[in-house]
C-alpha cells in the first residue's frame, strides 16, 4: 500500500486482558498479569467512495466494538483460540484486524466498504509503545 496516495479514517476502542507468557525473553511478564490497550482501527481508500467517505464511521466503530468485545475482559490464558500462544501485543493487533477483515468481507460495514483497499490496527500498551499490524483488503 506504500507508494501511493490513500485516504484514510480511524475509530477507536479499548480492551482490557489477562494473559502470561512464555520464554524467557518476557521475563516477569511469564507470570499473570493485565493489559489494558487502545484500540485503534485505520481504513484505507485510494479514492473516496460515491459518498465521498472512505468508510461509514459509524459501522467501523460499531464492528471494532464487536471484535473488541469478544476479547475484553478475558484472561486469554483460559481461551481456546489462543492455546499455547503467546498473545503479545503484535499478535492481538493481527487477530483484531484479521477478524475486521472477515466482517468487512462478509458485508458488515456496508457495500461502500468493498473499495478499501487496506486495514491497520494499532494496540497502544502506553503512550508511548504501541504495536501495529496493517494488510490489504
Amino acid at each position: 500500500m506504500e507508494g501511493r496516495p490513500l485516504f484514510s479514517i480511524t475509530v477507536r476502542d479499548h480492551i482490557m486482558i489477562a494473559h502470561s507468557f512464555r520464554g524467557e525473553v518476557f521475563g516477569p511478564a511469564q507470570r499473570l498479569h493485565g493489559a489494558t490497550f487502545l484500540v485503534d482501527a485505520t481504513f484505507r481508500r485510494e479514492q473516496l467512495d460515491e459518498d465521498n467517505i472512505v468508510v461509514d464511521i459509524g459501522l467501523a466503530t460499531q464492528e471494532l466494538g464487536a471484535v473488541v468485545s469478544e476479547l475484553n475482559y478475558r484472561n486469554l490464558d483460559n481461551e481456546p483460540d489462543f492455546a499455547g500462544v503467546n498473545t503479545s501485543t503484535e499478535f492481538l493487533a493481527k487477530v483484531i484486524a484479521d477478524r475486521l477483515a472477515e466482517r468487512i468481507h462478509k458485508g458488515a460495514l456496508g457495500e461502500g466498504a468493498k473499495g478499501l483497499a487496506g486495514l491497520t490496527v494499532s494496540l497502544h500498551e502506553s503512550h508511548i509503545a504501541w504495536a501495529s499490524y496493517e494488510r490489504a483488503l
